[in-house]
């Protein structure tokens, strides 16, 4: 999920004066494919193309927490958020049990809390997306740095006995008075040792550990794959100190494919100890719990070279006067957090 334009969003309720009012704020505030339907039967029919579901509780056929289950029970569910009456707080509570991200009341605040709950939930879902990609990368990574193993082991292993016999074949070929049938043969020999020496440097030379279908379901690295776009502008050394794992691993994701060598360090000490290193150009912390510490201890200097960016905390203003050049409120947008950092990287004075 990029941006609100692409984001599918089904209004579910009833009430046709509701239904207008929350497509009109969702219209306004940039959501482009926003439907409405009118009971339980429609919405299960519409929701496999729903990302966020809007689920009033009081529908003519069904219950909305009887139909919660049944929109979830898909391997990409869609986000829900339930729609109640005033005062169904307890109802709300056993919604987000079985899995709905959050409730709206319908109330006089439903116009100003609507639009700042489905981003929240629509940056919920992008950072989910971003994990899912890292998770990704983390694999192939890990099977990538095996091709690299087995590339050593078959040089190793074979690349020597194979020019040996390479040799072996040609100095035959170089003859005079052999029959030509043992010298078609020698030729078909020299053709296959010269297959199997490309096929050992096709190995070497792969960039990415991508699969292809072989036989019986079975696969096989693809050795025909292209090397993959361009890397991107190298932008130096990314410090940074996240205690949330998964958080770690999206930013990891993000700002290596923006051209960034990350530094992963496991507290702000470390942080403290690594911004010496030559090469940074930005540190990426985590807010302290408390808001009259908003950097959470870490002191940047007055003439650092690097650009500071805090994750989360209370978004007032103090961590920018404590000395960050940008802060992030959690959930952060993944579309477009890289952007923004580089932007205020891009402003850090170099020393």
């Amino acid at each position: 999920m990029t941006d609100r334009t692409a984001v599918r969003v089904l209004v579910v309720d009833d009430d046709a004066s509701m239904g207008r009012l929350m497509r009109h704020l969702l219209e306004m505030e940039g959501y482009g494919s926003v439907r409405h339907v009118w009971n339980g039967e429609e919405a299960t029919a519409a929701a496999p193309e729903a990302e966020i579901i809007l689920l009033d509780q009081q529908l003519p056929d069904i219950k909305g927490l009887d139909l919660l289950p049944r929109l979830l029970d898909r391997a990409d569910p869609p986000s829900v958020v339930m729609v109640t009456g005033h005062g169904s707080e307890l109802l709300a509570a056993a919604a987000l049990r079985q899995g709905a991200e959050d409730y709206l009341t319908k109330d006089h605040t439903l116009a100003e809390l609507l639009p700042r709950v489905l981003e929240r939930v629509r940056r919920m879902r992008a950072l989910r997306g971003a994990l899912a990609a890292a998770e990704e990368d983390l694999v192939a990574a890990e099977r990538l740095a095996a091709v690299g193993e087995l590339s050593v082991t078959l040089h190793h292993e074979i690349n020597n006995p194979l020019m040996a016999a390479l040799s072996e074949v040609d100095l035959a070929l170089l003859e005079a008075g052999l029959p030509a049938a043992t010298r078609e043969g020698l030729a078909a020999a020299r053709e296959a040792l010269l297959l199997v020496r490309d096929t050992v440097k096709r190995v070497a030379g792969l960039q990415r550990a991508r699969s292809t279908d072989y036989l019986d379901g079975r696969q096989r690295l693809d050795l025909d794959q292209v090397a993959g776009e361009s890397a991107p502008k190298y932008r130096g050394v990314a410090v940074l100190a996240s205690p949330e794992p998964q958080m770690t691993r999206v930013l990891t994701r993000l700002l290596r494919h923006q051209g960034f060598e990350v530094d992963r360090v496991a507290s702000l000490p470390d942080a403290m100890s690594a911004v010496s290193r030559v090469g940074v150009t930005l540190v990426v912390i985590t807010a302290g719990g408390d808001p009259t510490v908003p950097l959470g201890g870490f002191t940047p200097p007055g003439n650092r070279s690097w650009a500071l960016v805090v994750l989360g905390g209370e978004q007032d203003g103090r961590a920018i006067a404590a000395g960050a050049d940008l802060q992030l409120g959690i959930p952060f947008d993944p579309a477009t957090v890289a952007d923004e950092i580089l932007r205020v990287v891009s402003r850090t004075p170099r020393s």
